[in-house]
C-alpha cells in the first residue's frame, strides 16, 4: 500500500530507534494513507515554515499488525495514557496505572499498529473522557466520525525495512495554504464532537472514566 508522512524536513529519512516516547503509541514512525492529511500534518504544528510530503510504498505481507479500531476505544485510550498525560487531576494521576492495567493491551510484539491519531481534536476526546464528560458510547461515536484520524505506526526493525520512499512523489507543502486547512479540520471536528457531547441520548454520562475505575477498584 502507499502511505504518506508529513515532515518539516525535505531530506527526511525514517530510522528505526528514533522518535519520541511521548507520541501516541511511543517511539516509531507515523504515517497515513491520506496524502491531504499528511500535507496538513507537515505544517500543522508550525507557525510559518513550509513542510514536505513524503510517499512510501510498503509491502505489509508477513508483518504482525495490530488494529486498535478492532479492539475498542478503551484500549486506545489506555495506550495514549501510557505515553501522554491526559489530565492533572489527583484522581487521574493516582489511578491511571490501574486503568491501563485493566484496559491496556501490549503492542510491543507487533511490527505495525493501525489506529486513531491523537492530534488536537482527537486528544480533546481523551481529555473529555478522563474528566468524566463523556460516556463510553459517546467516546466510540466520536472516534468513528470518519477515518481521517487513522494512522499506521511502524515500530519494528522489520517494518522499517519495508518502507520504500518514492522520491518522485515528494512535494513541498505550502504553509500558507495547509496551516489553515489543518486548523479548519480541527475546528470542524470539535464542532461535531461537541454536538455528540451535548446530546443526552448519545452521551448519557453513565459509564465514564471514574465509574470504570470504580469497577476496577471494587
Amino acid at each position: 500500500m502507499r502511505l504518506y508522512h508529513g515532515s518539516p524536513e525535505e531530506d527526511f529519512v525514517p530510522r528505526f530507534g528514533l522518535g519520541n516516547d511521548e507520541h501516541d503509541y511511543g517511539r516509531g514512525f507515523y504515517t497515513t494513507a491520506i496524502p491531504e492529511l499528511a500535507r496538513e500534518w507537515a505544517v500543522g504544528m508550525q507557525n510559518s515554515a513550509d513542510g514536505w510530503l513524503h510517499a512510501y510504498d510498503v509491502d505489509l505481507e508477513g508483518l504482525k499488525i495490530f488494529d486498535f479500531t478492532e479492539v475498542g476505544v478503551l484500549a486506545w485510550i489506555a495506550e495514549l495514557m501510557k505515553h501522554r498525560k491526559a489530565d492533572d487531576s489527583p484522581v487521574y494521576v493516582r489511578d491511571v496505572t490501574k486503568f491501563i492495567a485493566r484496559y491496556g493491551v501490549d503492542i510491543s510484539g507487533y511490527d505495525v499498529v493501525r489506529g486513531w491519531r491523537a492530534d488536537a481534536s482527537y486528544f480533546f476526546i481523551a481529555q473529555l473522557f478522563v474528566r468524566n464528560q463523556l460516556d463510553v458510547t459517546a467516546l466510540d461515536a466520536m472516534l468513528r466520525l470518519g477515518d481521517l484520524g487513522i494512522q499506521y505506526f511502524f515500530q519494528s526493525e522489520a517494518s522499517f525495512a519495508r518502507l520504500k520512499e518514492d522520491e518522485s512523489a515528494k512535494e513541498r507543502v505550502q504553509a500558507a495554504e495547509y496551516r489553515g486547512k489543518y486548523d479548519e479540520r480541527d475546528r470542524a471536528a470539535r464542532e461535531k464532537m461537541n454536538r455528540i457531547a451535548y446530546d443526552q441520548a448519545l452521551n448519557p454520562i453513565i459509564r465514564t472514566f471514574s465509574s470504570l475505575l470504580g469497577e476496577i477498584l471494587q
